[in-house]
C-alpha cells in the first residue's frame, strides 16, 4: 500500500507575479486594452519631451526685460518673475504688501489648531475664524484705522481678490445653503414657497447678469448719493448665488437619510433644530462632502468673471500685462502659469475632502 507523500506548493507562473504579472494585469489583460495602452504610451511620447524641453530646459529663468529671452527657444518665466507681484497683489501698493501677508499667515496660525485631534476648542475657533477673522482682514486690507494708510478695493487685486471672493462666497454660501435646504423641505408653506422661489430664481441665471445687475442695475434703484462698494456688491452677489446651488446639494444629503432617522429623533423627544443639528445634518453633510467641495472649486473658477464689472483677478492682471508692448507675445507662458495656480487650489481642494471622507468615514463605503 502506497502512502501519499505532501509535496511542496508550485511557485505561482512567472508571468502573473511581478513586474510582468502587474503589466498584464493592469496594462496588457485584454486585446482593447492593450491598444489603449499602447496609444496612450505614444500620445505621451509625442507630448511629454517637447513640453519639458520648452517648459524647463530651454526655458529663461532670470532677467529683467524680455531681452533675456530673445535667443531661447523655450518658456520665458522671466515674463512671470517681473510681473509676479502683480499676479499676486494686484493694484496695491507695495509698500503695504505686508498687510496682505500678514493677514494670510494669520490666517494659517488660525487655522493649524483645526487640524489636531486634541485641540480642545475646535468649535469656538472656528466660530472665531468665520466671524472674528474677516473683520481683522478687513482692516489689515483697507486700512483707514490703526495707524493704516487707506486703499480703496478698487486697488484689491490679483490673486489676492480671487482668494478673497471665495473664501467670502465659500463661508456664506454653506451655512445660507443649509437654511434654504431646510426651508425647501420645511412643512411650513409660506417658508417652503419663499425658499423654492429664491433657489430657482437665483439658479434660473448665469453668474455673469449677476455680477453685470450688482455692478450696474443695482446703484440704479438706491438713493441719490448712496455709496455702495463694487466688491461688496460683487461679494454679496456672488454669495446669494452659490447659496441656491449649495442648498440643492445639501437637500440631496437630507433626502438620502432613512426616514427611520428623523423618526429616531421625534421617539427620543429632541426638538427640530435638535433632531436636525444632532442628528440629520452631520450625516447629510457627510453625504454630500463631494457635492460640496465641487461647489466650491466652481466658485473658485467663476471668481474670474468679475472682470467684467472691473475687479482685477488673477487671471485679468494677466491679460493686462499681456497687453504690455514689452512684453508682447507671451500669452502662453502667462495663461500656463495662471492654469498652475488655479490646479493647485483646485487639487488641493479635491485632495482634502477625499481626506475628509476618508476620516469621517463610518460603514457608508460600498
Amino acid at each position: 500500500m502506497s502512502s501519499h507523500i505532501p509535496q511542496p506548493d508550485l511557485p505561482p507562473p512567472s508571468t502573473s507575479v511581478g513586474v510582468l504579472g502587474w503589466l498584464k494585469s493592469n496594462l496588457f489583460s485584454s486585446l482593447p486594452n492593450a491598444l489603449l495602452t499602447l496609444a496612450a504610451m505614444y500620445l505621451l511620447y509625442v507630448t511629454v519631451p517637447p513640453l519639458v524641453q520648452w517648459a524647463f530646459i530651454d526655458a529663461s529663468w532670470v532677467g529683467e526685460t524680455r531681452a533675456a529671452c530673445e535667443d531661447s527657444d523655450g518658456a520665458c518665466w522671466v515674463f512671470v518673475g517681473v510681473r509676479f507681484n502683480q499676479f499676486m497683489y494686484g493694484l496695491y501698493p507695495e509698500s503695504e504688501y505686508w498687510r496682505i501677508n500678514l493677514a494670510g499667515v494669520l490666517l494659517v496660525l488660525l487655522m493649524i489648531p483645526l487640524f489636531i485631534k486634541q485641540f480642545p476648542w475646535k468649535l469656538q475657533l472656528g466660530l472665531f475664524i468665520l466671524v472674528g477673522y474677516p473683520i481683522i482682514a478687513f482692516y489689515l486690507f483697507s486700512g483707514g484705522a490703526f495707524g493704516l494708510s487707506y486703499v480703496e478695493t478698487s486697488r484689491w487685486g490679483g490673486l489676492t481678490l480671487t482668494l478673497i471672493l471665495s473664501s467670502v462666497g465659500m463661508a456664506a454660501s454653506l451655512p445660507l445653503g443649509i437654511l434654504l435646504a431646510l426651508g425647501r423641505r420645511s412643512n411650513m408653506p409660506i417658508v417652503k414657497a419663499l425658499s423654492v422661489v429664491f433657489i430657482e430664481f437665483w439658479r434660473g441665471v448665469p453668474l455673469i447678469t449677476v455680477l453685470f445687475m450688482s455692478s450696474v442695475m443695482l446703484p440704479l434703484f438706491l438713493p441719490e448719493g448712496t455709496h455702495f462698494d463694487k466688491l461688496l456688491r460683487a461679494m454679496i452677489g456672488i454669495s446669494l448665488f452659490q447659496s441656491a446651488y449649495m442648498a440643492e446639494v445639501v437637500r440631496s444629503g437630507l433626502q438620502a437619510i432613512p426616514k427611520g432617522q428623523y423618526e429616531a429623533a421625534q421617539a427620543l423627544g429632541l426638538s427640530y433644530w435638535h433632531s436636525m443639528g444632532l442628528i440629520i445634518l452631520p450625516q447629510a453633510l457627510k453625504l454630500v462632502i463631494p457635492g460640496i467641495v465641487n461647489t466650491f472649486i466652481a466658485l473658485f473658477k467663476d471668481t474670474t468673471l468679475v472682470l467684467i464689472i472691473g475687479l482685477f483677478d488673477m487671471l485679468a492682471m494677466i491679460q493686462a500685462a499681456l497687453a504690455d508692448p514689452n512684453w508682447l507675445g507671451f500669452a502662453i507662458e502667462g495663461l500656463t502659469f495662471a492654469a498652475f495656480v488655479y490646479w493647485i487650489f483646485c487639487f488641493g481642494m479635491s485632495r482634502y475632502s477625499m481626506a475628509l471622507e476618508r476620516k469621517l468615514h463610518t460603514g457608508h463605503k460600498r
